[in-house]
C-alpha cells in the first residue's frame, strides 16, 4: 500500500466514513504576527502556504472535478489552523519550530517591499535566523509539535 492510499485509508476509518469528521495525526499551522493589516494577513497567508504544499506533496489531494467534468487544482488534504500572536510570540514559535526541525516557510518584513521570488530569497538570506523580522511562519508537522510550537499563539479571529 502506498502513503497517499494509506493516508486516504487512515482518514476514512478515522472518520468512520467519507462523510464523518476526521482527526489527523499531522497539523498544518499559519502563525500571523497581530499587527498586520487584512490586506497583509492574506498575502502573508498565500505565501507561507505556497511552500508547504510544494515542498510536501503528501499533504496535497487529488484534483477537483465538478459535475460538469470541469477539472480545478488539488488542495490541501487537511484543514489549515491560521492563529495570531505578537512579535515576541511568532519569534518564538520560529525558534522552536527550526529546533524541532519541522518544515517551515517564513515571511519576513523586508518581503512586502520586493517584487519577485528572487528578490524575496535574497532579502531571507541576507539576515541571520535570530534576526529575520517575522510576520509570518507556517509549520507542517505532528500534531502535538506543531501544538507545542504554537504556544502562547491564539486561534485567528
Amino acid at each position: 500500500m502506498n502513503d497517499e492510499t494509506k493516508n486516504e485509508n487512515d482518514e476514512q476509518a478515522g472518520a468512520g466514513g467519507a462523510d464523518g469528521p476526521v482527526r489527523f495525526d499531522t497539523k498544518i499551522a499559519v502563525l500571523l504576527r497581530d499587527d498586520l493589516e487584512t490586506w497583509q494577513r492574506l498575502n502573508v497567508t498565500a505565501f507561507l502556504v505556497s511552500g508547504l504544499g510544494t515542498a510536501l506533496p503528501e499533504v496535497v489531494g487529488e484534483p477537483y472535478e465538478d459535475a460538469d467534468g470541469t477539472p480545478y487544482l488539488p488542495m490541501f488534504r487537511q484543514p489549515v489552523l491560521v492563529f495570531e500572536g505578537g512579535k515576541e510570540v511568532v519569534t518564538a514559535a520560529h525558534e522552536r519550530a527550526v529546533r524541532r526541525g519541522l518544515p517551515t516557510a517564513v515571511f519576513t518584513s523586508d518581503l512586502f517591499g520586493t517584487g519577485h521570488d528572487r528578490a524575496n530569497r535574497a532579502a531571507v538570506a541576507a539576515v541571520g535566523k535570530d534576526r529575520l523580522d517575522l510576520v509570518g511562519i507556517a509549520v507542517h508537522g505532528p500534531r502535538n509539535s506543531v501544538d507545542k510550537v504554537l504556544k502562547g499563539a491564539r486561534m485567528h479571529g
